[in-house]
């Protein structure tokens, strides 16, 4: 897999400037910078960044993220999370839109607690797009050139209104976002399968040869969660309709399918990084979720 791209890397790889304005602590708390869409590549690298993106995207191409495929052929609002890889590469041959870079602590300040994870928007395991009609993208496209011109400005207080600008562009898509099963359950059933499916996230992605998964089966997690496997087992079937053990092998199988298009890495080590004892199980789990072999899955064109 490739390592992770800090911000300074990114701004050396587009060849953006130089200077006080990408301090990595430019906004006091954190860092902040907004640009037009003119500075990107037409491709991109496939990995992870250790910064959020936020981008409205003008101009068709192909996102890949994780294991999807997502077909960009309008304009669409991305938000890249750092805990997932991903890589652009551009189809028509004009790309316009704008996009913002930041990091946790911009948007929440040291005295507040909560994260981005916990938004609904960042999730790990949700679709990072939202497609906008012409009503959306003229109001999301104003907010975009009111960060360009306060980012530009000498107001003192200026990161303090960014910091608003990128929670109305968040608003905004939360608008636009369909409630999901898991929103909609109650009580005790739908807490633990959120505890559940965050854990799982958490193991994920696989960076390196050396990380390995410590939680592998139904009981392992059962055991994290301090509860039984059957009440586990029981909360997941009422939210999602699967099981503890679907969810972890389809997971898993997300993953296997990532780093089989996107890393260098040999059968072998892949079977080992997720948690296989052998590669000859690797196979057989591999081919049974998919039809295909790994070898198979990995020189299939997408």
């Amino acid at each position: 897999m490739q390592p992770i791209e800090t911000i300074q890397e990114f701004y050396n790889r587009v060849k953006l400037a130089d200077g006080d304005k990408f301090s990595l602590n430019n906004a006091g708390s954190g860092h902040f910078n907004v640009f037009t869409r003119d500075t990107c590549y037409r491709a991109t690298p496939y990995g992870r960044r250790d910064f959020y993106k936020v981008s409205l995207i003008l101009g068709t191409g192909k996102l890949h993220y994780a294991d999807k495929l997502i077909e960009m052929n309008r304009p669409g609002l991305l938000f890249s999370n750092p805990m997932i890889p991903y890589s652009w590469q551009a189809v028509s041959t004009e790309q316009k839109g704008w996009y913002c870079l930041f990091t946790d602590a911009f948007l929440h300040p040291v005295e507040r607690q909560e994260t981005l994870q916990d938004s609904p928007l960042f999730k790990t395991n949700g679709i990072p797009v939202f497609f906008v009609d012409e009503r959306q993208q003229e109001e999301i496209s104003y907010i975009f050139r009111k960060m360009l011109e306060e980012m530009a400005s000498d107001y003192a207080h200026k990161f303090d209104l960014l910091r608003n600008y990128l929670h109305l562009l968040i608003h905004q898509a939360m608008k636009m976002q369909p409630t999901d099963h898991t929103e909609q359950a109650s009580g005790a059933a739908a807490r633990i399968t959120q505890q559940f499916l965050d854990l799982l996230e958490r193991q994920f992605p696989i960076d390196t040869m050396e990380t390995e998964l410590q939680l592998k089966t139904a009981n392992d997690f059962a055991e994290q969660l301090s509860v039984h496997v059957n009440h586990l087992n029981r909360a997941l079937k009422e939210v999602t309709g699967k099981t503890t053990t679907e969810h972890i092998s389809a997971r898993v199988i997300r993953e296997a399918t990532a780093l089989l298009r996107h890393s260098d890495w040999n059968i072998a080590q892949i079977a080992y990084g997720l948690g296989f004892e052998y590669p000859a199980y690797f196979n057989i789990f591999f081919k049974k979720h998919t039809g295909l072999t790994p070898l198979q899955a990995r020189n299939v064109v997408v």
